[in-house]
């Protein structure tokens, strides 16, 4: 097709994705011909943007990072039904270790799958922090373990086991194909939540290439973290945000949350500011959104990040206007006579 269409010296073709299966023979007919003269029409008058396809290697780095992703959610697919297994048999060490598979919760179950019982012995395996909690140990490790979950166990683990290994070996050919965009990823990192896994996948999946994107805001959309614009007579209605790249938006907002975590930073002080009025979720969207604009002006300027500052909202004019009304408004609640007080 496309030698008959360089021979028709054809200088544009207006294609949709067909993602289901065509007859073999037989004319093509219906909506596939009416859709096909609207595609010609619309990119005939220029109302077509050019899709996003990034260079060759771009898409085999995406491969790399998205089946990294997929493991790490049977990852912990696996280490949910494992849980699930102790907690029938009456081993609740969730409840008192932070992590199911820790060195000393490993050492227990494994004790557990070779055939020991007693909970004393179980919870003296128990190394570092973990020996502070031998007494609740003890009590967590009091159930009815039999060899029937002690089959299943062993093939859980064995299961975690063989994942781990494909993790790192896929953390090894990733690391290697991180090596030529070195410079972009010593720049995502310094991003508040933004490790370097979340780093690579967003690497995979803009390109490293934010030209792309004539804006942050085409940036954000494309992402799926910008707010939708829904307005009707004057009246705002739900403003969810749209589908965009599933892969790019898993990992902004495991950033996210790290990032709301964090400790004296912009992003964790945006993030309680609008989840006391717009709630967790919506709040977590926002530091989404705040990541990806700062990615892609990082990236676009070959800059490095630059946090605000955790009273960056406090100092802003509109928000020191706010406040003084605040406090006005109390003051006069309180008897004060505040006829010569007025915001500045």
């Amino acid at each position: 097709m496309s030698d008959w269409l360089a021979e028709q010296d054809v200088q544009l073709v207006g294609m949709e994705l067909e993602t289901g299966v065509l007859p073999a023979r037989g004319t093509v007919r219906g909506p596939a011909v009416s859709d096909a003269r609207w595609i010609a029409q619309v990119a005939q008058h220029g109302l077509v943007s050019p899709s996003f396809v990034p260079t060759p290697r771009i898409p085999w780095f995406r491969d790399l990072t998205r089946q990294r992703t997929s493991l790490v959610r049977e990852r912990s697919r696996a280490l949910n039904r494992l849980e699930k297994v102790l907690e029938d048999a009456g081993i609740k060490t969730s409840l008192v270790l932070t992590m199911t598979l820790s060195m000393s919760s490993r050492a227990m179950i494994e004790a557990l799958i070779a055939g020991e019982r007693d909970p004393v012995v179980l919870a003296d395996l128990a190394v570092g922090k973990a020996r502070s909690k031998i007494t609740d140990l003890r009590e967590a490790l009091t159930g009815r373990f039999e060899d029937h979950h002690a089959f299943l166990t062993s093939q859980a683990l064995a299961h975690i086991d063989s994942i781990d290994a494909q993790i790192a070996a896929f953390d090894q050919r990733i690391d290697a194909e991180t090596a030529p965009l070195r410079r972009q990823h010593d720049l995502l990192v310094t991003i508040p939540g933004v490790s370097t896994r979340l780093a690579q996948v967003v690497i995979a999946d803009t390109g490293a290439d934010t030209t792309r994107f004539s804006t942050p805001a085409a940036l954000a959309s494309w992402s799926g973290v910008a707010p939708g614009n829904n307005q009707s007579a004057g009246r705002n209605y739900s403003g969810a945000t749209t589908h965009g790249n599933v892969w790019l938006k898993g990992a902004l907002g495991d950033a996210a949350a790290a990032a709301a975590r964090t400790k004296g930073t912009y992003l964790n002080a945006h993030y309680r500011r609008l989840g006391r009025r717009m709630g967790k979720k919506r709040a977590l969207v926002a530091v989404m959104h705040k990541i990806v604009i700062a990615a892609w002006h990082m990236l676009t300027n070959d800059t490095d990040y630059q946090d605000l500052g955790p009273s960056h909202w406090q100092q802003h004019p509109q928000q020191v206007k706010r406040r003084q009304q605040r406090l006005i408004a109390e003051l006069s609640a309180l008897g004060v006579d505040t006829s010569g007080l007025a915001p500045t």
